[in-house]
């Protein structure tokens, strides 16, 4: 699991002028007629940006909730998508629920499908976002960073400590060996002591986003451990604490630039 049970996002950091105009829970539906569950959760600054929200392997967890509000609360519409609505439905799930077996059924391919389902909700009026990008955590981080290769048409991907290196010779989702066909720039976040994605292996994946002049920023921080973005580390707060700043200002960011 990326995150223990009790764990919530950091706060962000003030920024003033934005507050939240409402929450809901959203069904959607994807191209192949798959129903999941989303929370969407609206700024009240008109014009705002929106980011798909990949949750970890939970799927639509309070921790991903809690984060589609913070983000509203910054100026930034958000929508956090299920995996899992091919193998357990849209129903309320409690903390008991049995995640992994759910994550074995799951593709990059259902993944995809989601997503682009949750990126035409924010861009639609009930949606709010004038551009669309997608962040993920782990199991998610590595998927939001491969949205950039399927046609979204997003602003930018945004990935926390997503492996990006093969994990065996049969594995054809490596961000490393997908970044050459990114069509947006890629912020990734990454802790240097997480034992599942070493220090190599991140500059590997800068290497390739940069060989194919593909916009990035890849920060490591060194003392992080993996899923460091987490209200109840306070040893880590100061790293949240930058990678919210650096969010905020990746989403906000000109276009093009």
């Amino acid at each position: 699991m990326c995150y223990e049970p009790t764990a919530r996002p950091p706060l962000p950091p003030i920024a003033g002028g934005s507050g939240l105009a409402g929450s809901e829970e959203v069904v959607l539906q994807s191209a192949d007629g798959t129903r999941f569950s989303t929370f969407s959760a609206r700024t009240d600054q008109p014009g705002a940006p929106g980011v798909a929200i990949l949750p970890d392997v939970r799927g639509l967890h309070p921790f991903y909730r809690d984060l589609a509000i913070r983000f509203a609360e910054s100026g930034v519409n958000a929508a956090a998508m299920d995996y899992f609505g091919r193998t357990a439905g849209t129903g309320e799930r409690d903390a008991d629920f049995e995640f992994r077996s759910h994550v074995n059924q799951t593709t990059p391919d259902q993944v995809a499908l989601d997503a682009g389902a949750t990126v035409e909700f924010l861009r639609s009026e009930g949606g709010g976002a004038s551009s669309v990008y997608t962040v993920g955590f782990c199991f998610g981080g590595r998927h939001s960073f491969n949205q950039a290769a399927l046609g979204h048409g997003l602003a930018g991907v945004i990935g926390f400590y997503g492996v990006v290196q093969r994990r065996d010779p049969d594995d054809r989702q490596a961000p490393i060996d997908r970044a050459g066909d990114y069509k947006c720039p890629a912020l990734g976040l990454f802790g240097g002591a997480d034992k599942a994605i070493p220090t190599e292996e991140v500059d590997r994946f800068r290497a390739a986003l940069d060989a194919a002049a593909v916009g990035n920023e890849i920060v490591t921080y060194p003392d992080a451990p993996h899923s460091f973005f987490d209200r109840t580390a306070a040893e880590h707060a100061d790293a949240s604490a930058d990678a919210w700043r650096r969010m905020l200002a990746f989403i906000r960011r000109p276009a093009g630039s």
